[in-house]
């Protein structure tokens, strides 16, 4: 390989590191300058409690101690931080006004009250992973375009992300669950959390108006129904592809407006008896237009009469993808003057019961 195919060759895996670590920098200024604001929505009530509550002590300790208001106001704050420099009436409580004493206790406990649950909703919120990175995400989202949204993040949407994540493609995950939402957020995942089964505003959130395709891939197929006829209101244009477990939906997913339906079931019971039958097995192609193929790879023994052969007999029964020779994928297979060699494997298309026989051609054992 030359060193320009070497530099083209890795460009994607440098893109892809180049996109992650800019979307890391982004993630910490967005959290740094956004964590503010999540913190004052959180906790908004109790400081304006604890704010009147300071208020209304500077206006008592001023009233019946004749302090300044600006000395009130420190003192007030003094006493209901506990700080103590500060002590009504110089800590001579005897003689205290009766009413002054009522109202500081008043004061103090809706204070403390106030205090208590500030520092409960600052503890979880931060728990949660909201305390900036939630609507860091959302801001980031709204820059996403051409990315794909996954709906659904078991075991099969969870393998799809990866495999995109893998591409250096852009994905945001569409998810019901709360703590699976929170748990993606924290590992600085764009992901957008669907409340009370509502899919379009969800998908709206998650930039259905600037994507390049939908993968829906819920455990549920009602739930994947309602995202699919959702999807297509929204984008009459947008690429859509979906899982369906009940293999008697797939029409009926085709008619909500999925482009691409894939039966869970019988994809994972296809290639587990093809691998149980053969061990060459290497692939399966799902096709609308041409059914479903398998791939295979057969490696050419010393004893196939396939040997010095050309690929026209293999052809007739099945489509020649490639060989492999010497590890390299040979790229003038269809030369007329090609001819197969001992140890050289074999890259065919084709159904089940044509690529049996070019195995036993092969002598693949």
């Amino acid at each position: 390989m030359s060193s320009s195919d070497d530099i083209f060759a890795s460009t994607p895996i440098k893109r892809k590191g180049i996109r992650k670590e800019s979307r890391k920098l982004s993630f910490i200024l967005y959290e740094v300058f956004y964590g503010p604001f999540v913190f004052l929505r959180a906790s908004y009530r109790q400081l304006s409690i604890l704010g009147a509550m300071f208020i209304a002590g500077a206006a008592i300790l001023g009233s019946y101690n004749h302090l300044p208001p600006l000395s009130a106001i420190l003192a007030s704050v003094s006493t209901i931080t506990t700080i103590g420099l500060y002590v009504p009436n110089g800590g001579n409580f005897s003689d205290m006004p009766q009413a002054e004493a009522a109202l500081l206790i008043l004061m103090i406990i809706v204070s403390v009250g106030a205090g208590a649950s500030i520092v409960q909703s600052t503890v979880s919120t931060v728990a949660a992973g909201d305390l900036g990175k939630g609507e860091a995400e959302k801001r980031l989202i709204t820059k996403l375009k051409d990315h794909a949204i996954v709906f659904g993040y078991s075991h099969l949407g969870r393998y799809i992300a990866e495999k995109l994540d893998e591409l250096g493609f852009d994905y945001v995950v569409l998810t019901r669950d709360p703590t699976l939402y929170h748990e993606l957020v924290s590992k600085e995942i764009f992901a957008v959390l669907e409340h009370e089964s509502q899919p379009m505003a969800a998908l709206k959130a998650a930039g259905i108006e600037r994507a390049a395709m939908i993968v829906v891939a819920h455990s549920e197929d009602p739930t994947n129904m309602l995202v699919i006829l959702s999807s297509r209101k929204l984008r009459p244009d947008i690429r859509i592809v979906s899982v369906v477990h009940d293999q008697s939906l797939v029409e009926t997913a085709r008619n909500a407006g999925a482009d691409v339906v894939i039966p869970s079931s019988v994809t994972v019971g296809h290639l587990l008896a093809l691998s149980a039958v053969t061990k060459d097995l290497v692939g399966v192609v799902f096709s609308e237009k041409i059914g479903t193929k398998e791939i295979a790879q057969f490696s050419i023994f010393k004893t196939s009469p396939l040997i010095g052969k050309g690929l026209q007999e293999i052809s007739k029964l099945a489509t020649v993808i490639g060989v492999i020779r010497d590890e390299e994928v040979v790229n003038d297979v269809f030369n007329p003057s090609f001819r197969l060699n001992e140890n050289d494997t074999l890259l065919v298309l084709g159904d089940p019961a044509k690529l049996s026989t070019i195995e036993e051609e092969a002598k693949a054992v």
